[in-house]
């Protein structure tokens, strides 16, 4: 068998991924087994791979193979999201090259370009997962606009408006001027931006009087309709009943009195809008303040904004600070540090504004969600640091408006037969809204032409919160076999940050729809952050490309290299080092497959004591690093278990097994230490497998030619057996003794072909079965005990067993004593420095504790290493 002498990455993915993917390994279909089922977090369709995704998919990839391997039904479903503000924002660009305006557009026109934009870009991302290898079950590949997926939004909007949890209301709403939509809460990300705070004096009506107020947009003013003070504020006293004069707008407003006004800030009076701010507002329906919208969709100022109609919010306020200065109504303007919503997807700073929108009652929907997290444990926040988070959100949570004035998405299914707000009937189809107008009005003579749909789409995360349900049809039909074979799913793997976007609301539906949990775990990733610990993101340039760091290091370098450096729940810092060390661990279980693969073997010779010991041993160092990568499992901690298999891999097996067991040079290895070998290997790569999937299996079909049916991806796993705890620890101290055997020959020059003797005072058990392991380790001749120390010999000390090596004609004793005496001398004088430290009495009394026991520490090794050093030059 040619065997490459050079491990070669791309070559041997294209292979296998092929070859699993004709071999059908990675569909699912209910059968007799327990099923183990795991939902993508759809990625927007139009999306591409980056550093995010590369963690989750990998971790969702190690999970499944892992379950597959073990015996169960593993399923994991992979899909698209279509991202309506994203998707729609890109079309709109796309539109605005060519030199087509949305507006110029009907809905039906724009919708083609939308999905002609889709099919050419969208899928893009899941091709990418395939060559990190992601086992997903492509057969039963989704996206959130499929037909099935519509049919089951609609037909949620349709029971929960029934329940009357769906309901129309004016509402103070964040409005993205960019995407010109409204937006959710938890979609504004609040940034801290420099301001400025300016102070105006309004005049009072019919005096030479005036109240200030301050503020951070003057803009606003062209809005306000009143102002308002604290009722016990003695310093507007004077100015109860009576009212202001807006600057340059003219208008004469109320001075009202609320105690929600904070008297020790700013002036302690304030400019009231309530179009344009949320505390505003109350106050303005408190006090029945008139409404004055100032702004167009866009941001742009409308008719109330007088001479400043058209332009841009941003431009208006510099130039209406320079009319107020111009007037004398300026008084003075200061550095402001603040916090400003902005748009998650645009990133455009958001504009408060009333408008009546479509709204989700979520107070008694969340409760049984809450229940699940909190109370019962039937869904597991992992890490648990995350339930305070949930906690937070789920008891504090408002009505969603789940309305987006968007052409891309689920358009809501409501029909207006009227021009009244509530003149409409919600139907899945035209059809049926048809009828049931008719039954509304009583009009038999309504026509389809007389009704129309709501221009509005569903919010995205209206249609992703089904995702666990809807992937298995389970909206439609509740019934069907893949629905109740693979619901409730197992794990979900996703991050922090979308945990009430995404996972809070897929729990309240699992139980709303289905009285059931979505899932049993949540697995919550960090973030992927650079050195700066920035989030890695397109707009900060500091997110490398996916794609070529496979093609650099491998998907088996990236996929370990990420893996190693990313705890439950904790942010990994990224560095590209990570991926070089996942790809020396391919090149270091490549070369050592490469060596056991190159011995020949004897079907006659002895099996030497050597190698008996040494496979005893790495069983059970097997079996013990088997027993704790389960045991990180069952917590998700696969950093940890694949931190273990690393350390098994490299130093364990190939660093001292394959060390212990090589032939002499020329020779051949017996049989049984070959099988044992193979079979450690085998053991191996299996439980490596789930993380580096591609080198495993070449090397698995490497050493043996398997039919599909024995291919490594669906071969079991190993099942964890007791093992040895003594031979463990009795082989840590026979590591040491060969380690120090080892270095002695370095540091003296000793050839290792000079066979050496070895002898111990024994203060402790040393296992006389490792005695021919030390000596084809260490070529030593000799292990023997002796009752007293050796002179004349060098010595080193394992625990509180003492060795010797007598000395050898290659041993220049002159050249020793030197560096015996340099070496003394030193510790002598680090030890003076430090006892002098000791001596100090104003040092011991004032330094902590923990100072003095680090220094009387550094004393007693001191003391024993000049004991040592002494005691070696005594020997000559």
């Amino acid at each position: 068998m040619n065997i490459p002498a050079k491990y070669n990455a791309i070559t041997v993915e294209e292979k296998w991924y092929s070859y699993w993917m004709e071999n059908n390994y990675f569909h699912s279909e209910p059968d007799e087994r327990e099923a183990y089922t795991i939902v993508i977090p759809p990625p927007n369709v139009t999306g591409v791979l980056h550093m995010g995704h590369m963690l989750n998919n990998t971790i969702q990839d190690v999970l499944i193979r892992r379950k597959r391997m073990q015996g169960y039904n593993a399923c994991w479903v992979p899909g698209t999201d279509h991202a309506s503000i994203a998707t729609e924002a890109k079309v709109v660009a796309k539109l605005k090259e060519q030199g087509i305006k949305k507006s110029d557009l009907t809905r039906e026109q724009f919708i083609e370009h939308a999905w002609e934009w889709t099919h050419k870009h969208g899928g893009l991302i899941l091709e990418q997962l395939k060559k990190l290898g992601a086992s997903c079950d492509w057969d039963r590949t989704k996206f959130t606009m499929d037909e099935d997926l519509n049919r089951s939004v609609v037909k949620i909007f349709k029971d929960l408006h029934a329940k009357g949890l769906i309901y129309k209301g004016y509402r103070m709403v964040n409005w993205d001027p960019e995407a010109k939509t409204t937006l959710s809460d938890e979609e504004v990300i609040y940034m801290e931006k420099p301001g400025k705070l300016y102070y105006l004096n309004y005049a009072i009506e019919g005096s030479d009087d005036f109240v200030q107020i301050a503020t951070t947009r003057p803009e606003t003013i062209l809005g306000d309709t009143a102002i308002c003070v604290h009722p016990e504020d003695k310093r507007f006293t004077h100015l109860k009943g009576k009212k202001a004069i807006v600057p340059i707008v003219g208008r004469a407003i109320p001075i009202i009195e609320d105690p929600y006004v904070d008297m020790e800030f700013g002036t302690g009076s304030l400019k009231i809008t309530p179009a344009h701010d949320p505390n505003d507002k109350l106050i303005g329906e408190k006090h029945q303040l008139e409404v004055i919208d100032i702004f167009n969709d866009d941001a742009t100022l409308n008719a109330y904004g007088l001479h400043y109609e058209g332009k841009d919010r941003f431009v208006v306020r510099k130039e209406i600070v320079a009319e107020l200065k111009d007037k004398g109504i300026l008084v003075k303007s200061e550095d402001y540090t603040h916090k400003v919503g902005t748009s998650e997807r645009t990133k455009a700073v958001i504009e408060p504004k009333i408008s009546e929108q479509w709204f989700l009652k979520m107070e008694d929907l969340v409760k049984p969600a809450i229940d699940a997290v909190l109370n019962t444990g039937e869904v597991q926040l992992v890490p648990h640091k995350f339930v305070n988070t949930y906690r937070h959100w789920m008891e504090n949570i408002r009505d969603w408006n789940i309305s987006r004035q968007l052409y891309w998405g689920h358009r809501i299914p409501a029909y207006y037969y009227g021009q009244g707000t509530n003149d409409y009937v919600v139907a899945e189809t035209k059809e049926e809204a048809l009828v049931l107008a008719r039954q509304k009005t009583g009009q038999d003579d309504l026509n389809e032409k007389d009704i129309r749909q709501d221009e509005d789409s569903l919010d995205t995360w209206f249609s992703s919160w089904l995702w666990p349900i809807s992937v298995f049809d389970g909206i439609n039909d509740p019934e069907n076999k893949d629905f109740k074979y693979y619901y409730p799913t197992n794990d979900l793997v996703t991050g922090p940050d979308i945990l009430f976007f995404w996972v809070a609301r897929m729990i309240i539906a699992g139980y709303e729809f289905t009285g059931d949990k979505p899932f049993h775990h949540v697995y919550l990733t960090g973030l992927v952050r650079d050195k700066q610990r920035r989030k890695m993101s397109k707009s900060l340039g500091n997110s490398p490309d996916p794609i070529e760091l496979m093609n650099t290091y491998g998907a088996d370098g990236v996929r370990a290299g990420i893996l190693m450096s990313s705890a439950a729940g904790n942010d990994l810092l990224f560095d590209e080092n990570l991926m070089l060390q996942g790809r020396n661990f391919a090149n270091k279980i490549w070369n050592g497959f490469r060596l056991v693969k190159g011995w020949e073997v004897s079907e006659d010779s002895e099996q030497p004591k050597s190698a008996k010991v040494a496979i005893a041993w790495y069983r059970a160092q097997f079996e013990k690093t088997l027993a704790f990568t389960e045991e990180q499992f069952e917590q998700y901690r696969l950093s940890d278990a694949l931190t273990a298999i690393y350390k098994l891999v490299w130093e364990d097996f190939s660093s001292w097994f394959l060390e212990m067991v090589k032939p002499e040079f020329g020779q051949p290895i017996d049989k049984n230490t070959y099988e044992a070998t193979v079979g450690f290997f085998e053991n191996n790569i299996k439980i490596l497998h789930p993380f580096m999937p591609f080198i495993t299996e070449e090397i698995w079909q490497y050493f043996n030619e398997r039919s599909p049916e024995e291919a490594l991806i669906i071969s079991a796993y190993p099942k964890t057996k007791g093992f040895d705890e003594l031979i463990l620890e009795e082989f840590e101290m026979i590591k040491e003794v060969i380690s120090a055997v080892r270095n002695l020959r370095k540091e003296k020059n000793i050839s290792f072909k000079e066979s050496l003797e070895l002898y111990f005072v024994k203060k402790e058990e040393i296992n006389p079965d490792f005695f021919d392991l030390i000596g084809k380790m260490c070529n030593v001749s000799k292990v023997e005990e002796v009752k007293q120390k050796l002179e004349n010999a060098l010595t080193f000390r394992v625990g509180s067993n003492e060795f010797f090596i007598p000395f050898s004609q290659k041993i220049d004793v002159e050249a020793e004593t030197v560096k015996l005496q340099e070496e003394l001398a030193y510790h002598k004088g680090f030890l003076a420095s430090v006892q002098k430290k000791l001596s100090n009495e104003r040092f011991v009394n004032n330094a902590p504790e923990q100072v003095i026991l680090n220094e009387r520490k550094k004393e007693a090794d001191a003391l024993a290493k000049i004991a040592m050093v002494e005691k070696s030059l005594a020997s000559f």
